[in-house]
């Protein structure tokens, strides 16, 4: 049977990591991923040491505090693909995945991030590029999506919601995001689509570096 030191000693590990992972998550939604780990200790109240055994790298501690949202992400695109009408499943992934990166600067770097070794992290992310993929060639068969709309341009439309969730900041941030994303599905639509220039070579695992 346990000591009560012991308990005591697991409890502490147990509410130093809650506090590590609440801290991080704060400060990557309002500063992005560039902070230093030092900052996201002083903010959690722990020395250094404690960070770096619970978390002993930034993308570990990145992985953990976004799992959550990549999940959801996923959810999205899953439940989009089920639905019969494909250019309705290609809207509602754009709106609720902007939507999602709308409110956390964050998990916009973290999904567009390739992270050495966190390859659970990946390969879900992979799963949901290549049923968004899927997707767009259906919305596209039926006559729905422009046909010139590449997978590319999915990061290009995270990096403008990026760019306009954060400059419009604030509770005005995601009021700003829902109006660019109806833009863009209106010029995403087939009807009257006019050539663009070519796709520029936007992988969501190449924008960013922790």
């Amino acid at each position: 049977m346990p000591t009560e030191p012991s308990r005591m000693l697991r409890s502490d590990a147990l509410h130093n990591r809650e506090r590590i992972l609440a801290a991080a998550r704060e400060t990557f939604a309002a500063h992005g991923l560039d902070v230093p780990m030092s900052a996201i200790a002083r903010r959690s109240g722990v020395g250094a040491a404690t960070l770096y055994r619970r978390f002993p790298t930034k993308e570990s501690l990145v992985t953990e505090v976004f799992s959550d949202q990549l999940a959801d992400c996923v959810a999205v695109v899953h439940e989009a693909v089920a639905d019969p009408d494909p250019w309705r499943g290609f809207c509602a992934v754009v709106e609720k995945i902007c939507a999602l990166h709308a409110v956390d600067r964050g998990f916009t770097a973290a999904f567009l991030t390739a992270f050495p070794g966190a390859f659970a992290f990946e390969r879900e992310r992979e799963r949901a590029e290549e049923a968004f993929a899927g997707l767009v060639r259906r919305a596209q068969a039926a006559g729905r999506l422009r046909p010139d709309f590449a997978l590319a341009d999915l990061t290009l439309i995270l990096l403008a919601n990026c760019g306009v969730a954060t400059g419009a900041g604030g509770d005005t941030g995601p009021e700003a995001s829902r109006r660019l994303v109806g833009y863009l599905l209106q010029a995403f639509r087939a009807e009257g689509a006019e050539p663009l220039p070519p796709p520029a070579p936007l992988g969501l695992d190449r924008l960013y570096a922790v």
